[in-house]
């Protein structure tokens, strides 16, 4: 009844649904894997955000190269901000308001200076391309609180002088005259002595895994529901065949018959009969006249 699966059409669409199965399954595995990816990022964050700042000398090895299972890992930093070679970060969206952040580098008692965002600016009324004001960096030494981040990658798009596309370390450090730690940056938490009038605070990250899951077993359902629909129009071209009368057992049946047609069979002819008694009394007396 199923012969007709093994015809080149119907191989044809069980390739064909493989292939497309295939390709929902490994959208499925991708969403998967972004649901394990933000898992990751949320237990980072439980774990980071809230613990107690670690000092400079234990997380130096972070700013060197950064390691993700330190992101938003807070640590105490102390040194002088060089408020001459401020920058300002283009195209920074806060809660949806376009707008700025502020990059100082912060010279640190080994030598070496570490970039700090000391937070974010509305975009100015009073000439484009710029915030109106930026909050002075406190002066002298100073003992800041900032949490880990990666360095960005560098974009195509170039900026005024004073400013940075990105917080691309490499690019800044190269702006500079003394060295600067090009892993991660510090994003600022607090300072002592603050500033009196200091940019907006970064907010807390949201922790949720998104909808990824509920994505990727829609594509494993969707590859299931392949099958399952080459199976449905499997039974009925079977059913249709069957009702039809041109099953394939039946064809090939009527093939052999066609081919080999039976010999006719004909009946022998039939004795003659002979006269009963009767009959033949009755001959006798008619030839003597009776």
């Amino acid at each position: 009844m199923y012969r007709f699966l093994l015809s080149p059409r119907w191989v044809g669409w069980l390739v064909l649904v493989c292939i497309l199965a295939a390709a929902c399954v490994g959208l499925g595995r991708w969403q998967m894997d972004r649901r394990e990816a933000s898992l990751a990022d949320s237990a980072r964050i439980e774990s980071n955000y809230d613990a107690a700042p670690v000092p400079y000398d234990e997380a130096q090895k972070y700013f060197d190269e950064y390691d993700e299972n330190a992101e938003w890992l807070p640590v105490t930093l102390e040194g002088t901000y060089d408020s001459a070679e401020q920058r300002i970060i283009r195209n920074r969206p806060l809660k949806g308001r376009p707008g700025y952040e502020v990059l100082l580098p912060l010279k640190l008692d080994d030598g070496t200076s570490v970039a700090v965002n000391r937070g974010w600016l509305p975009i100015g009324d009073d000439k484009a391309g710029r915030p109106d004001s930026i909050p002075a960096a406190p002066e002298g030494r100073v003992s800041v609180v900032a949490r880990i981040k990666p360095s960005e990658p560098t974009l195509s798009r170039g900026a005024p002088e004073g400013q940075l596309a990105s917080i691309d370390l490499g690019a800044f450090a190269e702006q500079l005259d003394y060295p600067l730690h090009r892993g991660s940056y510090a994003l600022m938490a607090s300072e002592d002595p603050g500033a009196a009038v200091v940019p907006e605070s970064a907010p807390r990250p949201e922790v949720d895994e998104g909808l990824h899951l509920s994505y990727g077993l829609q594509w494993y359902g969707f590859a299931l529901m392949m099958f399952i629909g080459l199976g449905y129009a499997a039974r009925q071209e079977a059913l249709n065949r069957y009702y039809d009368g041109i099953d394939d057992d039946d064809e090939d049946e009527d093939d052999i018959i066609a081919a080999h047609p039976a010999p006719s069979r004909r009946r022998p002819p039939r004795k003659k009969r002979g006269p009963t008694g009767e009959e033949e009394e009755d001959a006798i007396l008619d030839a003597q006249g009776f």
